[in-house]
């Protein structure tokens, strides 16, 4: 399992644009993605509704996981998402 712990600086933490962009890079995975908020519980990385329920902001540390062939590459795509300011 591929995880990344990240704090995120984006200025609009997860919402609107920077949620349907990371859901959208989330979603062409052929593997299961999460996301989840300091230590609260994982939900589906490929659900727009699932990433904004978590309400993320700017400052949150999150933690986003994948598990399978190219794991890594897209978590660090996702983790670009979040660092964008």
């Amino acid at each position: 399992m591929a995880e990344r712990k990240v704090t995120v600086t984006s200025e609009v933490g997860l919402h609107a644009r920077p949620a349907a962009t990371f859901v959208q890079t989330a979603a062409k995975a052929p593997f299961d993605v999460t996301i989840a908020k300091a230590d609260g519980p994982a939900v589906n990385a490929k659900s727009i509704l699932a990433v904004l329920s978590l309400d993320v902001e700017q400052g949150d540390f999150i933690v986003v996981a994948a598990e399978g062939d190219g794991a890594d590459e897209l978590l660090d795509e996702l983790v670009e998402i979040v660092s964008a300011s």
